[in-house]
């Protein structure tokens, strides 16, 4: 039996029903480096694993054919073959020969880390296609994983391939950080017991990345941990960023011209600001760009409300990248309690108020079940009005358009404490949704949203202009992003 599995129940489901499939299954696992796909695989496929091969890094095909080669006398004992295949032709013969001695129960091929198996020249994808199409796709017993961390690849090679895999895979799962609730479960597993702020303060910096929470000790404060990831000559999360985006995507310079762009601009960018901000060509190319970001994890693509399809705007979503541009970057090692000091400052302030933003964006779900409006059809967007010359432009970072003929205009607010709701400020909330009431022309009814990490403490005549209130709590009782 595997490990216990924190989180990730519909993909656990998901692996669990091809189990149980009458049909031969073939799935491919993507996504970031270090966000669990290789555990998630071994653990729940535990006693049904019939063959397993793990691709080497920069190997040579002969190296590659020959650990292979090992691996099928590992699972299957010694061959009539004497010598290593020359081809991967030949090494899936061999492994058909292993998996038909055994047709009576259900069977699950796993490659890991394909990018590095089917090197170029290798013709290892070819021959993988040809031995689903003429033999494995129709063995009912059969279940084939594929995964592999260089995201981009998998999704030109694989999911979106146009060779002899096209359209052939029947599942694929592109496996998300933790979400909120995934994270303090996970630092409960490893005997952390931080309470939903310091969780939150924590997933702020790192995101819900299993391998980064991985270096929270017991008995130790967010401060303290995340001085000695960030701020310490040996942190691990010190020397993270040169190699995350080497390992996921090809040509990787342009991936993280996006990312920078889109830090030093945090109400967000639509796609013509992007090519203004990094003078990469509008096109083809960089639709295939912001789509691998996007399957990342890197960034979000919120549509502007009413704007149709290809209105939006596109924010630098992945914490730990944030965190890292903001204040690790190009900054000298200043000695210990670094973190606490730049947490009295304003940067930081700033930081933390579109760190909590991006987070409550993309837990909406934990949102509108707050709101009690998840079975009712909800359209999320963002709201942009850039303003005339006077310059009264504002945004409206997460409006929820709901079918009851309802919308939700959600301020989000990062504070220590009962956030001390003003006359000022409430007043200054009214106006803003009448604003939006005369500019969309809606018959909506609106609703003043406020989504906040404690209770509001209200001033007298801030009484009525708030018609919900949402805490941090809430962002935990949901345990999926969809």
């Amino acid at each position: 039996m595997g490990e216990k599995i924190i989180g990730r129940k519909s993909e656990v489901l998901l692996l669990k029903q091809l189990i149980a499939s009458p049909k031969a299954e073939f799935v491919a696992i993507y996504g970031r480096r270090r966000i669990g796909k290789t555990y998630l695989v071994k653990n729940v496929y535990a006693g049904h694993t019939s063959f397993e091969f793990t691709g080497t890094q920069n190997a040579t095909l002969k190296n590659q054919l020959f650990k292979f080669f090992e691996k099928i006398k590992t699972f299957f004992g010694e061959t009539p073959n004497a010598k290593p295949p020359s081809t991967w032709y030949e090494a899936f013969q061999v492994l058909k020969t292993g998996l038909a001695k055994k047709t009576d129960q259900k069977q699950v091929v796993f490659f890991d880390e394909l990018p590095w198996i089917a090197t170029p020249k290798s013709n290892f994808l070819e021959e993988l296609a040809y031995f689903w199409n003429d033999w494995a796709a129709y063995q009912p017993q059969l279940v084939i994983v594929v995964c592999g961390s260089a995201a981009a690849w998998m999704l030109q090679k694989v999911v979106n391939g146009k060779g002899g895999l096209h359209n052939r895979l029947t599942q694929r799962i592109n496996l998300k950080p933790f979400t909120l609730a995934e994270t303090q479960q996970y630092l409960e597993s490893l005997g952390v017991r931080w309470d939903h702020y310091q969780t939150l303060q924590f997933y702020m910096a790192v995101g819900g990345v299993p391998a980064y929470l991985q270096g929270v000790r017991p008995g130790t404060t967010v401060a303290q941990t995340i001085d000695r990831l960030f701020f310490t000559p040996e942190g691990m999360m010190r020397g993270e960023f040169d190699n995350l985006y080497a390992s996921l995507f090809l040509s990787y310079q342009n991936h993280v011209e996006v990312i920078r762009a889109l830090a030093g601009k945090w109400s967000g960018l639509t796609r013509q600001d992007i090519v203004a901000h990094t003078k990469i060509q509008d096109g083809g190319g960089l639709t295939v760009l912001l789509n691998e970001l996007e399957a990342a994890s890197f960034i979000m693509r919120f549509p502007l409300y009413k704007k149709g399809v290809k209105g939006g705007v596109y924010r630098l979503t992945d914490e730990y990248s944030l965190f890292y541009l903001k204040f690790v970057e190009g900054k000298p090692l200043l000695g210990k309690n670094e973190w606490l000091k730049q947490s009295g400052q304003d940067s930081y302030k700033i930081w933390s108020g579109y760190a909590f933003e991006n987070i409550c964006l993309k837990h909406n779900e934990a949102i509108k079940m707050a709101l009690g409006i998840t079975g009712i059809h909800t359209e999320t967007t963002t709201y942009l009005h850039k303003g005339e010359s006077t310059g009264d432009g504002f945004q409206i970072d997460l409006l929820i358009d709901r079918a009851d003929r309802a919308i939700n205009l959600c301020e989000i607010k990062f504070y220590g404490d009962n956030y001390p709701l003003t006359d000022a400020y409430a007043d200054a909330l009214r106006q803003r949704r009448e604003k939006f009431r005369q500019l969309t022309r809606t018959k909506k009814q609106l609703f003043n949203t406020l989504i906040t990490t404690y209770p509001v403490k209200h001033s007298p005549a801030s009484i009525g202009q708030i018609d919900q209130v949402i805490t941090m709590d809430s962002l935990f009782k949901y345990d999926s992003f969809y």
